[in-house]
């Protein structure tokens, strides 16, 4: 057995908390894209931060790779323990630590979700606003600065973690930043951690900035003769500083996707998906004067959703987009992918990647939270026909090509994990070299999540 004296050592650790069956090591093979399955030789599953440090002290003096894992939602195979050794599974701290809620505040273990982290914040008022759709985990989406739905209102995990507690990779724990909302002592070395993918430090708390529910909330849609009057409409919408909490477009192929999968009834035409949060009387001017400038994109069908049934079924749809994929060419997998631009050149983008899917026969969904830029291309694809799966990743580069050209990024929210890889250099240029030094003084040995993020130096 491969890493056979640090998986002896976790043994002794952990007993039957360290796995090494078949059916424990394919549960963690498995990912939502098209990436090739990659096992572990060895499943642990901690449950405190002195756990988590003595497991990275044992794999650090083996040189034994360690890949954080916890719900598996990640996009491009960050969890994937694609160099064997241990995959570490968060999934049992799950606890809430504190809640601070005269300081709009909360400290939780890595392993929660934010759904179970909402249900706990019910009775106290607040809530935590950021939602990348999937029921991801707290810790997942602090290591890969995740973003989604909410993000034009209210931010992305680089606003919301006010601070840390970070296992190195030697074992050593520290905590970086603190519950005050700013501050001017040291290095930032929080926003270091937050989208690291776990190659610099496995997250073992995270202290999250939280929100008052807002008195008032109500969806609505409404529908566009085409993708580049909806995303107009987007532009002009945030460019007037309307407070959109959510403003979500899905293409008229997504929309097909919905109606296939989950019998939405839709128009098959571009969509836009709306929130509004505020007082009563805020809300209803909000959805009054954004009708007005969807009227001079002509946009039709804008249909308001008030109950909280109705805005659950609207967003369960929206995020339920990733599998309605599914229902456009069963048999195949979907490789997701996403951009984000400045939003003057989000049109351009967005009607570019649409045109360039149709010109190569692609089957490629758009959905995208728009408000900041951001969107998403879901395309169907064969991984085990080479001409399909060249003539994808084909587009993907151009569509990467595309947003640096616009002085955008190659990855809004998915991060860069293995599928990225390749783009790293194009937009970072010579500080991708200060990225390595990073990594080389955080992991000198190069245990933490190896073969992700920073791609291999050139020989």
């Amino acid at each position: 057995m491969a890493h056979e004296a640090a998986i002896e050592a976790l043994r002794a650790l952990l007993g039957d908390r360290l796995a090494t069956s078949d059916s424990h090591r394919e549960l963690h093979a498995q990912n939502e894209a098209y990436f090739a399955r990659a096992l572990p030789d060895a499943v642990a599953y901690p449950e405190t931060t002195e756990e988590v440090s003595r497991i990275l002290a044992i794999c650090h003096e083996a040189r034994c790779p360690v890949t954080p894992f916890a719900a598996a939602s990640s996009l491009e195979g960050q969890h994937l323990p694609i160099a064997g050794g241990v995959s570490l599974d968060m999934g049992r701290m799950t606890r809430v630590l504190a809640v601070n809620a005269e300081d709009l505040n909360c400290t939780v273990q890595p392993g929660l979700t934010r759904e179970a982290l909402n249900t706990e914040l019910r009775a106290t008022g607040l809530f935590f606003p950021i939602d990348p759709g999937a029921n991801a985990s707290i810790g997942g989406m602090a290591a890969t600065r995740a973003s989604g739905t909410m993000a034009v209102r209210y931010g992305t995990m680089r606003e919301a973690v006010l601070a840390l507690e970070v296992v190195m990779a030697d074992g050593t724990v520290i905590r970086t930043g603190s519950q005050a909302r700013k501050s001017a002592t040291g290095y930032d070395l929080t926003h270091l951690i937050v989208g690291s993918e776990g190659t610099l430090g496995v997250i073992t708390e995270v202290t999250l900035r939280l929100y008052g529910q807002p008195e008032a909330i109500s969806a609505a849609t409404c529908r566009f003769e085409s993708v580049e009057d909806a995303v107009n409409c987007v532009i002009l919408t945030i460019q007037s500083g309307l407070p959109m909490a959510r403003i979500e477009l899905v293409d008229e192929m997504m929309v097909r996707g919905f109606n296939l999968s989950g019998d939405a009834g839709l128009p098959e035409k571009p969509h836009l998906f709306l929130e509004f949060h505020g007082t009563p009387a805020g809300v209803a001017e909000q959805a009054a004067t954004f009708a007005e400038i969807a009227e001079d994109f002509g946009a039709t069908g804008f249909a308001k959703a008030d109950r909280p049934e109705d805005r659950s079924w609207l967003w369960a749809l929206r995020h339920g987009a990733h599998y309605a994929n599914s229902a456009l060419e069963p048999g195949k997998r979907t490789l997701a992918t996403d951009v984000c631009v400045p939003i003057s050149k989000l049109a351009e983008a967005v009607t570019a990647a649409q045109r360039k899917s149709r010109d190569l026969g692609l089957t490629c969904t758009i959905v995208g939270h728009v408000g900041d830029g951001n969107f998403h291309c879901g395309v169907r694809v064969a991984p085990e026909d080479a001409d399909e799966l060249k003539t994808v990743k084909g587009f993907v580069n151009e569509l990467n090509d595309l947003a640096l050209s616009l002085g955008g990024t190659v990855s809004g929210e998915h991060g860069i994990g293995i599928g990225k890889q390749a783009y790293m250099t194009r937009e970072h240029g010579a500080a991708l070299g200060y990225m390595r030094a990073l990594k080389q003084a955080y992991d000198p040995r190069g245990i933490l999540n190896p073969g992700k993020l920073l791609p291999p130096e050139e020989a």
